[in-house]
Parts: structure tokens; sequence; C-alpha cells
């Protein structure tokens, strides 16, 4: 079989899958994330916290929301359901950190959960931190008046 034979009998045999049905999901998952991060801000200013301490309370507040449903096993099901909706990035950097702190928890708290914890968000991590650096390399060398 050629490659191309393959990639035609590939498909034929792959479930479809629903793209609008996906696409609305992820939208209004993701934006009833934000929604209650916004509404967390608007209690936080109203019982009278400074707004420089709001954003960090409210970003708290989204990762131990997660960190906690995904303990109990309810940001899971929610994400079988919503898709690419709960990556909004502070929640689901916080369950991608906290999933592998629930597979290896039974192999001990430094064996087990510590040393798995980055195992899934390690990666994006790394990636994250070398993008920003050559990113910011790349704005320094071209701000300066060479010429």
């Amino acid at each position: 079989m050629n490659k191309k034979d393959y990639i035609k009998y590939s498909k034929s045999h792959a479930p479809s899958s629903p793209f609008h049905k996906n696409f609305i999901l992820a939208f209004l998952c993701g934006g009833t994330i934000c929604t209650i991060g916004q509404c967390f801000f608007e209690l936080y200013t109203f019982i009278g916290i400074e707004e420089k301490n709001v954003k960090m309370l409210v970003s708290s507040t989204l990762v131990i929301l997660s960190c906690v449903m995904t303990a109990i096993g309810i940001y899971d099901k929610i994400a079988k359901h919503c898709g690419a909706g709960t990556l909004v990035p502070i929640t689901g950097f916080a369950n991608a950190m906290m999933s592998p702190v629930m597979d290896y928890k039974s192999e001990g708290v430094i064996t087990g959960a510590a040393a798995k914890m980055f195992i899934i968000a390690g990666p994006v991590i790394v990636y994250g931190v070398i993008s920003s650096m050559i990113y910011g390399l790349i704005y320094y060398v071209s701000t300066l008046n060479i010429i």
C-alpha cells in the first residue's frame, strides 16, 4: 500500500468530527470561564479590594477552582463535552498541572505527584520561555539604532 492509498483508506475509516458543534461548544465554554472570571473581578472590586490585588485574586481563584474540579473529576467531564473551550489559558494550565498529580498520587508525594506534575505542562513552559526569549531578542535587535 503506498502513501496515497493509506491516506485515502485512513480517511474513509476515521470518524468525522462535528466541526461546527465543537466550535460553538468551545466558544460557549471558554466564554463561560471568562465570564466567571469577570464575575470574580467585579465581586472583589465591589468588596473594596484594590485593583492590582483583584487581578491576582481572580487568577488565583480560577486556578484553585480548576484544581479542585480536576481533583474531584468534574473538569474532565466538562472538557469531554466542551473540548478546546476548557483550554482557556489559566484554567487549562491548572488542569494540565493537576491531572498528572491525580494520576500518580498513589506513588507518593515526592516520587509520584511532585515528580510527575510537569509531565504535560513542562513542554508548554519550556516552549513558552524559549519562544519569548527569541521574540525578545528579535525585538531588541530590531529597535537598535545601528545606522
